[in-house]
């Protein structure tokens, strides 16, 4: 297989194993630019901290992929090209008769709006699940700034809350003729430019770039929640936009109410709003959806395979999306035939993470190793710095994957009492709505546990 197209592949592979977010973040500008006779590929990136962070975190994915594509791949070397092009990335048919199967077009977001045109309403699938989301926003688009202000969504991972918030800001852009100046951002962008600007003494740079628009979008507000610097300048960011009757359109996993870390400020401006929630998609809506990607991917599966694919991933349209690509390219660039059992293989493959036969020692030996340290050093009673996070972690990920009582969890780690398990438990529950560094930990410890 030529570099190119098997880098092609490597990303299809990719695209549905990390989120969108990071996919763009990381791949964005990577290529494949060289494969040696002696089994060694080369991957260019763009930049130090790219390279530094696919190495460290997306090897194994990436060695995986390769070798499943090509059996002479060895080993896998990272370099830095800072003058790589960015390119319009696509996956290769088999036939030439059809369109590229499936365009990589999130490199085209607009600098000035960060929104991507390929999310509208039109491509929103709505149903009984959102049907009170999507009115409202056609509503707020009618009349921008004066109906449902502030328009909170929220609801669980992948159930298509940045689509609608995007789709409203690209329907606002487009129905006024750009004469109303719209701006999503993503939460860890806005904590990354206020963290930015306390650094360099440069705030008012922040509150120009938020305060001198007609419509906000932020993306994922528990993110925020926590970070008080962060939460003060979304406060008068917030006050300033609204006292000017600037449309402010907010998403979160969860209600305003059920953010324990929100300032009750804030809290309060939301709900003075219009909240509602997306919930779970029924057996039909997930059927719509699938026809619908498969429209915009100008491919074909049988109904007997779409509907299996409907009725075994009910919670994430995200990861019933991932599913269907991954279902293509095995149709379409492995050229395999597809049967019922290889579907329901690939179903339970992508979407599996069961952690049935893991024990509570597989599960501390794991913690202590990911932090370089002993079992003992976890279960011994030592109050050193580097030892206690790991220790909460594994009291943590004992009753999250395993179920385990709190009494049981403290007698496993050292006969401790059950309050230290559920002060501990608490403690990194609440954590994980605003630390993503510990989040990305938990998240890698997972993935090792399940790959045990």
């Amino acid at each position: 297989m030529e570099p190119e197209k098997l880098w092609q592949s490597v990303l299809a592979e990719l695209e549905i194993q990390i989120s969108r977010p990071n996919f763009l973040t990381w791949f964005k500008n990577s290529r494949l630019i060289e494969k040696n006779p002696d089994g060694e590929v080369i991957i260019a990136l763009g930049n130090n901290f790219a390279k530094e962070w696919v190495q460290n975190k997306y090897h194994k994915n990436i060695y995986d992929a390769l070798c499943s594509l090509d059996n002479s791949v060895r080993r896998v070397h990272y370099m830095v090209i800072p003058a790589v092009v960015e390119q319009k990335i696509t996956i290769h048919n088999v036939s030439d008769k059809k369109q590229p199967q499936n365009s990589f077009e999130e490199f085209k977001i607009d600098p000035e709006t960060n929104l991507h045109p390929k999310y509208t309403l039109k491509s929103f699938i709505v149903g009984s699940s959102n049907e009170l989301c999507y009115a409202a926003a056609q509503a707020i688009i009618k009349e921008v700034g004066k109906k449902y202000n502030p328009f909170f969504i929220y609801g669980g991972t992948g159930l298509g809350k940045t689509h609608l918030l995007q789709a409203i800001g690209n329907e606002i852009k487009s129905d006024y003729k750009n004469k109303i100046k719209v701006r999503y951002v993503p939460s860890e962008k806005f904590v990354n430019d206020v963290v930015s600007a306390i650094r360099n003494k440069r705030m008012e740079d922040v509150k120009e770039r938020y305060r001198n628009i007609d419509v906000l979008i932020i993306d994922d507000i528990q993110f925020v929640a926590g970070k008080e610097r962060s939460e003060e300048e979304f406060f008068h960011t917030f006050n300033s936009l609204y006292e000017a009757n600037k449309q402010i359109i907010i998403s979160s996993d969860r209600s305003p109410q059920a953010t324990p870390v929100l300032q009750e400020r804030l809290r309060s401006r939301f709900s003075g709003g219009m909240i509602a929630d997306i919930g779970y998609p029924d057996f039909e809506m997930r059927l719509a959806i699938i026809k619908t990607k498969l429209q915009e991917k100008n491919s074909f599966l049988p109904d007997n395979i779409t509907q299996t694919i409907a009725t075994k991933i009910q919670r994430n349209i995200r990861e019933l999306e991932g599913v269907l690509n991954k279902i293509l390219f095995y149709q379409e660039v492995k050229n395999i035939e597809l049967s019922q059992k290889l579907i329901e293989e690939i179903i339970n493959k992508t979407t599996e993470q069961s952690f049935k036969n893991i024990t509570p020692s597989q599960i501390i030996q794991v913690i202590a190793n990911f932090f370089e340290l002993t079992e003992k050093d976890i279960i011994d009673h030592s109050r050193r710095k580097e030892v206690v996070e790991p220790r909460q972690i594994a009291m943590f990920l004992l009753k999250d994957l395993l179920g385990m009582s709190y009494t049981d969890i403290g007698y496993k780690l050292g006969k401790r009492d059950h309050t230290t398990v559920i002060h501990a438990w608490g403690k990194i529950n609440k954590q994980l709505n605003s630390d993503q560094k510990l989040n990305n930990k938990i998240i890698l410890i997972k993935e090792i546990i399940n790959n045990k």
